[in-house]
């Protein structure tokens, strides 16, 4: 199976082939996957070498001009390093464009703590306006890549990663999908998560919600499963910040009693990289430890 990256490759160099008003922007990683596209559409795949500040201010002069683009680096250098550029050149000069990131909370942990970044969707949500896809399986990444093409003039985030659920749901880049149903709290289990949590579910009587687009956050799906439910319980399990959608479910909830336990990418920098199975563990996102969590908040 390819990776959620390689199939971006693959889909936005045929939606180029497809759409004159897409244009594709690179701050050199990634330039291999889009070679040919390059060949066939010089003047809309354009690399702009490594300046990543530079790469989102050619992307929002694009927008201007009435083009859509795409851009796409790792997550640390397309979120956090030109924040700044993110919320002006998009944000308030009123434009729109696809951010596609890799690399994630720690997809590749022998490069350092400079090419992770867990906190990017926490960042983006200081932002007004933007949609955030998180998909599960490459599958999923087409379906909401071509989604957010499509997406006339709207500001989209779009967080690939290197893991995945071993199957595809039909995801509609609106909507949480009902996985498992139960009664005594709901789970929401964003993107790549969703395997460890069933996992770590079998046997519980919960509610396990599946999302892959969590801006906005749909506060409807959360609200029937928590009145369903004998208690409003729930716990959001993210591949990035812990308790990045807190507020979000708070605020869904707000005219019920509820308690929210949000499990994610802890603040604290892990300095022994070992791979992501090892980050998973040190982080309590595996499903052993994802068992013992969850049961303990539903009370066993």
């Amino acid at each position: 199976m390819d990776t959620m990256r390689e199939r971006f490759a693959t889909v936005a160099s045929r939606l180029l082939d497809d759409d004159p008003r897409l244009a594709v922007v690179l701050a050199e990683i990634g330039v291999d996957g889009f070679r040919a596209a390059m060949d066939r559409h010089p003047d809309r795949v354009l690399n702009v070498g490594i300046r990543e500040q530079l790469l989102v201010g050619v992307g929002g002069g694009l927008a201007l001009t009435g083009m859509r683009p795409i851009l796409h680096t790792f997550a640390s250098f397309l979120v956090e390093r030109p924040f700044e550029q993110v919320k002006l050149d998009f944000g308030h000069q009123g434009v729109g464009g696809v951010l596609v990131s890799a690399g994630g909370s720690y997809d590749w942990p022998a490069g350092g703590f400079t090419h992770m970044a867990p906190g990017d969707v926490a960042l983006m949500d200081t932002l007004d306006g933007w949609t955030v896809h998180v998909p599960g399986h490459p599958d999923e990444a087409e379906a909401l890549l071509r989604h957010a093409a499509a997406a006339g003039d709207d500001k989209v985030y779009v967080r690939l990663s290197l893991q995945t659920n071993e199957a595809a749901r039909a995801v509609d880049g609106r909507r949480f999908l009902t996985v498992r149903e139960g009664r005594a709290g709901t789970v929401v289990a964003v993107g790549p998560m969703l395997d460890g949590v069933l996992a770590a579910t079998e046997g519980l009587d919960v509610t396990v919600l599946y999302a892959t687009t969590v801006r906005p956050f749909d506060g409807a799906a959360l609200r029937a499963a928590a009145g369903a439910a004998d208690a409003a319980d729930v716990v959001l399990v993210e591949p990035y910040l812990t308790g990045t959608s807190a507020a979000a479910a708070g605020e869904a909830l707000q005219d019920t009693p509820h308690r929210v336990l949000g499990l994610g990418v802890r603040r604290e920098e892990l300095r022994r990289y070992g791979d992501m199975a090892a980050h998973l563990a040190a982080q309590g996102l595996d499903a052993a430890s994802l068992r013992g969590r969850i049961a303990g908040f539903f009370g066993g």
